[in-house]
């Protein structure tokens, strides 16, 4: 099992921290992920994970990594 580790934008509640967890975890090889909500720390666990997806499908959810 592997782990990344994402610092995000946009984390305000409780509601951004499930529509993160639902969309990252319909990803294949997805097993947990752990979201920070006042940092915007995002650290996802599974199998063969593949940032560049990963990091698409955050900017896709509305919570883009921050620069």
């Amino acid at each position: 099992m592997s782990k990344l580790e994402f610092d995000v934008s946009n984390v305000k509640c409780s509601g951004c921290v499930s529509n993160i967890q639902k969309g990252l975890t319909a990803l294949d090889g997805v097993d947990q992920v752990d979201v920070d909500i006042p940092t915007g720390h995002v650290q996802v666990s599974g199998n063969e994970l593949q940032r560049v997806e990963l990091a698409q499908k955050l900017k896709e959810l509305g919570y883009p990594e921050k620069e």
